[in-house]
């Protein structure tokens, strides 16, 4: 049976923030039934694929939408949002080896502004050490990142508008350049493809994809990443930012105290990449295994460190303390990190401040001898 395919009733450059209240449009159960079976026959082929239960499971969920009668408006939401997310990965995919760091702030700042210069800077800096840029593929601080890095180590998440945002020279060609319809897919990878975000001074965006940031890794929804506000040489933007912070959000207890060590505040932009890359200076990765957190790390901590974090870190640790571990054996799905030495703990996933100060104290480690600083493989660890 042929179906005619009824008008669109969003344009494209609209975000779908609203219920449709289009009726469904509910398709014979003749059709349907011969649906399910060819569904439940891929889903079954699927299975015998590798990671096909996953891509199966996506089909089983598409064919729910026709069971639960979603109307197209939501179907087409759901559409859209799979498409942008799909992309968005096949760019990242081949880069994901390599730092990348976020970077936030106004697309109204002019080329003459400070921030526009510091931004600049800050990017081009964030290359030389090996880094790539993220930011939003628009004007202003996003044209400062990406102009500071050069198109080379760029990613540019743009976003359609009602009123068209331009995208900036420098990444407008680039094959790294993802154009998105929904902020909220934009702002997922946003986060999950960044290893850092740094903020320069914005409007409502800047601080809202700021909060969003903070709000991910206060509540252990993203890993540990650096963040840094950054302003202008002398300038107070993110300084009275700070000053509101600690009034009101610390002074009336919506916040801990440890929280604020999980960013920093500057105007100097060696301190600002400084902060970036000291994070990962010993530190490498994070995974949750079942109930312990598996912090992955470039030097193994001797006897006496261990000893110091089990004294200073108790409160983090729920039960049975820190360990010194290999690779688990659930992560044999990532064999370049093998190499790495692990500390292993209990954590009460709840202070999160606590464990970026736990973070920074062994990135802060001195190196002992050379049989510490990682361990061998015939005695790494394979717990479960």
């Amino acid at each position: 049976m042929n179906a005619t395919k009824p008008p669109e009733d969003f344009p494209d450059d609209l975000e779908q923030m609203q219920e449709s209240a289009a009726a469904p449009h509910k398709a014979p159960e003749g059709d349907l039934a011969r649906a399910r079976e060819l569904a439940d026959a891929l889903v079954a082929e699927l299975a015998a694929i590798p990671d096909g239960d996953l891509v199966g499971d996506v089909v089983a969920t598409a064919m729910k939408l026709l069971r639960d009668q979603t109307n197209r408006g939501d179907i087409k939401l759901i559409n859209k949002a799979l498409k942008e997310i799909r992309y968005a990965l096949k760019v990242f995919a081949p880069y994901r080896d390599i730092h990348k760091i976020s970077i936030f702030g106004s697309a109204r700042t002019p080329e003459n502004d400070p921030d526009y210069v510091q931004a600049a800077h800050f990017a081009r800096g964030m290359v030389q050490q090996g880094w790539m840029v993220i930011t939003g593929a628009g004007g202003g601080i996003m044209a400062a990142g990406h102009g500071g890095a050069g198109p080379e180590p760029s990613f540019g998440l743009a976003i359609r508008l009602p009123s068209e945002q331009k995208t900036n020279p420098t990444i407008a060609r680039d094959e790294k350049l993802i154009n998105f319809k929904y902020f909220f897919t934009r702002k997922l990878m946003f986060v999950r493809s960044a290893h850092a975000v740094a903020l320069f001074p914005g409007g409502f965006g800047t601080l809202d994809e700021g909060f969003e940031v903070l709000t991910l890794v206060q509540t252990g929804k993203t890993v540990p990443i650096p963040i840094v506000f950054v302003d202008r040489p002398g300038g107070t933007y993110w300084r009275r930012w700070m000053d509101y912070t600690a009034e009101h959000l610390l002074g009336r207890g919506f916040i801990d105290h440890e929280d604020l060590r999980l960013f920093r505040v500057t105007d100097s932009i060696d301190e600002a990449i400084g902060e970036v890359t000291g994070f990962y200076r010993n530190y490498h990765s994070v995974r949750t295994v079942r109930d312990e957190l598996v912090i992955r790390l470039q030097r193994r901590p001797t006897e006496a460190q261990l000893a110091g974090i089990q004294r200073r870190f108790a409160d983090i640790c729920t039960g049975g303390g820190f360990r010194i571990s290999g690779p688990l054996a659930v992560e044999t799905d990532e064999p370049s990190l093998t190499h790495l030495a692990r500390l292993v703990f209990r954590f009460n996933r709840r202070q999160y401040g606590r464990l970026r100060m736990l973070i920074d104290e062994l990135n802060a480690m001195q190196p002992g001898n050379d049989e510490a600083r990682n361990p061998k493989p015939e005695t790494m660890t394979r717990a479960e």
